[in-house]
């Protein structure tokens, strides 16, 4: 692009640091996935039933066969079927796979991928395929780093994202209800997409946000959550350092979810694929139905965690 001089001015060029260096910088996790798939030269990769179809599309779009497995009542992962040298998907949901259980599953597994996109704060492993992905941690429209110690052989074109903002804009200013179908079609947007490295706005705002505090906040209301709610939990929820939301299930977690969106306390069903995929006793169906991922994030103090939990105690 042809340099200009003068004109109206731009967004700031903040000089700040990004959390990750030296990672592999994508648009999101489908990228990390697709480049995973070209750089490692995978046939087949073991995949969670509790999850969302992306993966399984990513696969799909670059003709690698996908076998899923289920999980335990602790999100780890079972894999019967599974060889020494096969490729294995292994998310760590909510962040409840501790890094000494993930070194064991990578002896087991060399070819362990670790999806991180709900445990940003979770350092990667030495040699391990790890990803984040960027937004369900902080305002920005994309954004994931990459791990790995594989090249892919390709031309990687930067993503464009000034035309998706509005809703992050919007959302800042006003309320989530008024701009809440820019988000969900910013989320379509990746669902069938090329590789694309992470933009530029991303990446700059990437560079102003306070790390420390957004893990401290994060984990302090996580906790304060986990005080309140964890006699009435039917998990066994671990702390969690920087979390990305409390999990909390409960019997009634939908009549619950419709009563909170009355308080205005959104709740979001994470994976509802696999009410489709799984049968009603297995673990996954229980968990899609049943959890409720908590807001914990950086907007919110102990004194609204309080609130959400005695609203969810009140419904109990």
């Amino acid at each position: 692009m042809e340099k200009e001089y003068g004109g109206f001015l731009e967004l700031d060029e903040f000089s700040g640091n990004e959390f990750y260096k030296g990672a592999v910088e994508l648009n999101c996790g489908r990228s990390c996935l697709a480049y995973l798939l070209l750089a490692g030269k995978i046939k087949k990769l073991y995949i969670p039933y509790f999850l969302c179809g992306t993966v399984r599309m990513c696969c799909e779009a670059y003709g690698v066969d996908y076998e899923y497995y289920p999980i335990t009542e602790d999100f780890e992962p079972v894999l019967r079927g599974a060889g020494k040298n096969d490729a294995v998907y292994a998310v760590n949901f909510y962040g409840q796979l501790s890094a000494s259980y993930l070194t064991a599953l990578k002896r087991q597994y060399p070819r362990l991928i670790i999806d991180n996109s709900q445990a940003f704060f979770n350092k990667p492993l030495p040699g391990t395929d790890t990803m984040y992905i960027c937004r369900k941690f902080f305002g920005v429209p994309d954004g994931a780093y990459l791990y790995t110690d594989k090249r892919a052989d390709i031309e990687i074109k930067q993503d464009i994202a000034c035309d998706r903002m509005t809703y992050l804009l919007g959302r800042y200013e006003k309320t989530a209800q008024e701009y809440y179908a820019g988000y969900v079609k910013n989320n379509e947007y990746f669902d069938n997409m090329k590789l694309l490295g992470m933009s530029k706005i991303t990446k700059n705002i990437l560079k102003a946000i306070d790390y420390d505090s957004v893990k401290d906040k994060r984990t302090r209301n996580y906790m304060e959550l986990h005080r309140m709610l964890s006699e009435y939990n039917q998990i066994q929820a671990k702390p969690a350092e920087g979390a990305f939301a409390y999990p909390f299930l409960a019997e009634n977690a939908d009549g619950i979810r419709k009563e909170l969106i009355k308080k205005k306390i959104y709740i979001p069903i994470l994976w509802p694929d696999v009410l489709s995929l799984c049968h009603r006793a297995s673990v996954e169906y229980k968990y899609a139905c049943g959890i409720l991922p908590l807001p914990v994030d950086q907007r919110y103090s102990a004194a609204d965690m309080r609130y959400i939990a005695d609203e969810i105690i009140r419904r109990l």
